[in-house]
């Protein structure tokens, strides 16, 4: 494999994610960040992120401090590509993530959006720590016990027990499915959700992560409705805070995400900031 440069990775082409068959770490299901593809050698602490006063390359555009893929824009909502951004890990290598981020008219501030848990639990505020996958490196998530860094999913502290309420996603179409009923942040429920954007139909998955248990009786394939009863907010696996941790990823080209197998779950699909799909409140 020939050496990437940092400066070659972003100014690269946007990717599509269906086309891409990209390998998963095991690192990167601990912390909830996208998956690593390769790593990216270089000669010190090189930072990703646009410095102040330039300009990000065509097809991308600065949004708080970081260069992200412009949309195209056709039909009824923009059909963003995957990108890959870049995460220095613990041990000091870089790792090349790919993931979907936030559409520039989506709003940035969480509590616009809806959520399956009540709102304004965590001091006023549902989201404790959101999506930052798409944000230089320096800015990305980071803990002591995290084996790598930058979180594609959203953090929802809330009682122990608090039943988590199905959802229906932006301009979903038909029913919501159970995907998988089992252990995977956690306890972890999987839902599939079908939504129409760009004049076509694209499948996503929520991952309901840290439960404290499902709801008895969810299985694959069963169909849920918006507002059941799915599971309750809980700790497995994340003893250090009562939430629930939430992520959203597309599902990629021709994959039938019912039939994959739970330890290809993230394999097949690509994450996404969950601003994209979430419905927005009244």
């Amino acid at each position: 494999m020939k050496p990437v440069s940092l400066l070659s990775l972003l100014a690269g082409t946007a990717l599509v994610c269906g086309a891409l068959g990209m390998r998963r770490e095991s690192s990167a299901a601990t912390s909830g960040a996208g998956s690593p593809s390769a790593t990216v050698p270089t000669g010190g602490g090189a930072s990703v992120e646009p410095r102040a006063g330039t300009e990000c390359d065509e097809g991308f555009f600065a949004d708080d401090g970081a260069c992200v893929a412009l949309p195209d824009f056709d039909g009824e909502l923009p059909l963003l590509s995957a990108m890959e951004n870049i995460h220095r890990e613990r041990s000091g290598r870089w790792a090349i993530y790919e993931q979907i981020p936030r559409m520039p008219e989506r709003p940035a501030n969480y509590d616009r959006y809806r959520y399956p848990i009540p709102s304004g639990l965590a001091g006023g505020h549902t989201v404790i720590s959101g999506y930052d996958l798409d944000l230089g490196d320096e800015r990305q998530r980071r803990g002591k016990k995290l084996h790598a860094v930058g979180h594609g999913g959203l953090d929802l502290p809330a009682p122990r027990g608090t039943p988590i309420k199905l959802i229906h996603l932006e301009h979903e179409q038909g029913e919501t499915q159970i995907v998988y009923v089992g252990h995977l942040f956690g306890n972890t429920v999987v839902t599939k959700h079908t939504v129409r954007e760009a004049g076509r139909l694209r499948d996503y998955v929520l991952l309901y992560g840290h439960l404290d248990r499902p709801e008895p009786g969810l299985a694959a394939h069963r169909v849920v409705l918006e507002g059941e009863t799915i599971g309750y907010v809980g700790d497995s696996d994340s003893p250090s805070l009562v939430h629930l941790h939430l992520e959203a990823r597309r599902v990629r080209e021709e994959v039938d995400i019912l039939s994959t197998p739970p330890s290809r779950l993230l394999d097949r699909t690509v994450v996404c900031d969950a601003r994209n799909v979430l419905p927005l409140r009244e």
